[in-house]
């Protein structure tokens, strides 16, 4: 294994494992640190490690899954997937990375000062419609989603976060497909990070019914900023 996908594999562990317990946390780790390493694994190879991720996540606590507010989010998700697609073919590699950068500094720091709320169907489209737009052009949708569910219980933000990311992965990699985005490189990569991402998702349940409460959320989101700062330094 070279040095950098063994950076990647730990980066996919420790990732997982947050995801797993918090519900959020994935991509906002693993995006910056691709982005470093190995910039054009994203946003494909951090969509298709997803997809396991959350459906275990889904399942596990299915029965707080809020499933009115996945079906507006869908809605929204479907239509901002084709502008993330457009920002991938008129962004290049260099935008595309302080892009990433910057989209993941801004998301974390508002849902960090946001007030408390609670979300209708009007929200619940727009952060499906801006989740489309990131998650399919960065790889990264969960700061939009934490925001609109930072105020519920651990286990609905979780399930809930969970299947919106399903669907939208799905969405966002079908749209890649048909694009031509996704190639033979990006699924090897994939096959070999699959055992850290499992590992560290299956760490997550030992853990997970114990972390409920702001504190979570503030420790997830303040890595955002921290990781995309980075991102974006190295930029420019």
């Amino acid at each position: 294994m070279t040095p950098a996908l063994l950076v990647l594999a730990i980066t996919v562990l420790v990732a997982a494992f947050i995801q797993g317990s918090t519900g959020m946390g994935f991509a906002l780790i693993a995006v910056p640190v691709f982005s470093l390493v190995e910039p054009g694994l994203v946003p494909v190879v951090v969509l298709f490690l997803m997809l396991p991720l959350n459906a275990y996540v889904a399942v596990r606590e299915r029965s707080a899954i809020d499933w009115h507010g996945v079906r507006w989010i869908t809605l929204g998700r479907f239509f901002g997937t084709f502008a993330g697609l457009w920002i991938l073919t008129v962004v290049s590699g260099r935008g595309l990375a302080l892009f990433i950068g910057i989209s993941t500094v801004a998301a974390a720091l508002v849902a960090l000062a946001a007030p408390k709320f609670t979300p209708g169907k009007g929200m619940l489209n727009v952060v499906g419609l801006i989740t489309g737009v990131t998650e399919t052009s960065t790889g990264i949708g969960g700061p939009p989603l934490a925001l609109a569910y930072q105020h519920s219980p651990g286990p609905v933000l979780r399930s809930t976060v969970a299947v919106c990311f399903l669907v939208g992965e799905v969405i966002s990699l079908i749209a890649l497909g048909i694009g031509g985005a996704i190639t033979p490189a990006m699924l090897q990569a994939t096959g070999t990070l699959l055992v850290p991402l499992l590992a560290g998702g299956w760490a997550s349940r030992y853990v997970h019914h114990r972390l409920d409460g702001p504190m979570v959320r503030i420790f997830v989101l303040a890595f955002a900023v921290v990781s995309g700062l980075a991102v974006c330094l190295r930029v420019l």
